[in-house]
């Protein structure tokens, strides 16, 4: 696992060299969660082929989180597994935004961010701000760009978007073929040395992640006393941008599209 704070993985993006965010809780955990929305964080994918279908046949992230007493914190893209705009990942995320769960921005389409021109940068940030301020009316204050790639060219986007940085200092491996038992035991290492903070990388769109691990790895944390709070409270800071400007969720119309573009499930 890489030595690093957990202060300094939150970059502040006004800055070349990144100056830390201070963390200010001791003994928290934000439960970081990429790719989505996607089935999984609230709902259970339907029998017929082709479509999604909210059910309580299991608890999925949002719910499970919620009964354990924990926040988490959801980076979303917004045509990547699924399109956002679709109504049911819109009403999940509505659902897990009213649970008190943080939303942060994963960009539209999970591109490598550090490959992209300006303009097609700013591009990628501002149409996933723009739905979340349509679906849930907020514009968020964090961005996590995808594969963990930036350059100063994303640093200053996203400075100009006025957006921190976001990274992890620990990944679960659920997206990289880990099994449940090799999850569990990684989460276990790290757990008995005790750090003082943990920024976990987890991903919604995995199944296991969300009815194997999290409710295992939820005890966990309970029974070992971590706050599990949202980022944004572990850093003491705003989950969103209000620059005095105040977002109302807009009725759907048909600029609720994800256009021509598939999703990519990266």
């Amino acid at each position: 696992m890489l030595k690093l704070s957990f202060a300094i993985l939150a970059l502040c993006a006004s800055s070349v060299f990144s100056s830390p965010v201070k963390k200010r809780q001791r003994c928290c955990i934000a439960l970081t969660f990429d790719d989505g929305p996607y089935i999984y964080e609230r709902g259970s994918l339907s029998d017929t082929p082709g479509t999604h279908m909210l059910t309580s046949e299991t608890e999925d992230i949002s719910d499970t989180l919620t009964q354990y007493g924990a926040k988490g914190t959801f980076f979303v893209n917004g045509d990547n597994w699924a399109c956002i705009y679709d109504p049911d990942m819109a009403s999940q995320v509505v659902h897990a935004y009213n649970a008190g769960h943080q939303f942060g921005s994963h960009t539209w389409q999970h591109q490598d961010l550090s490959t992209l021109s300006w303009d097609n940068v700013h591009d990628q940030m501002w149409r996933t701000e723009q739905a979340l301020q349509k679906i849930i009316g907020v514009s968020p204050a964090f961005m996590r760009p995808p594969y963990g790639n930036y350059n100063d060219n994303v640093r200053a986007a996203a400075a100009n978007r006025n957006q921190s940085l976001v990274l992890w200092d620990f990944d679960s491996g659920d997206s990289t073929g880990s099994s449940v038992s090799q999850s569990e035991q990684a989460y276990t290492d790290l757990l008995n040395s005790r750090p003082d903070n943990i920024l976990p990388l987890n991903h919604e769109t995995y199944e296991t992640t969300a009815h194997d691990i999290l409710p295992w790895l939820l005890q966990q944390l309970k029974n070992k006393g971590y706050n599990m709070v949202t980022l944004a409270t572990c850093l003491g800071k705003s989950p969103y941008k209000k620059e005095g400007t105040t977002y109302q969720p807009s009725p759907r119309d048909g600029s609720w599209a994800c256009g021509n573009t598939n999703s990519k499930k990266h």
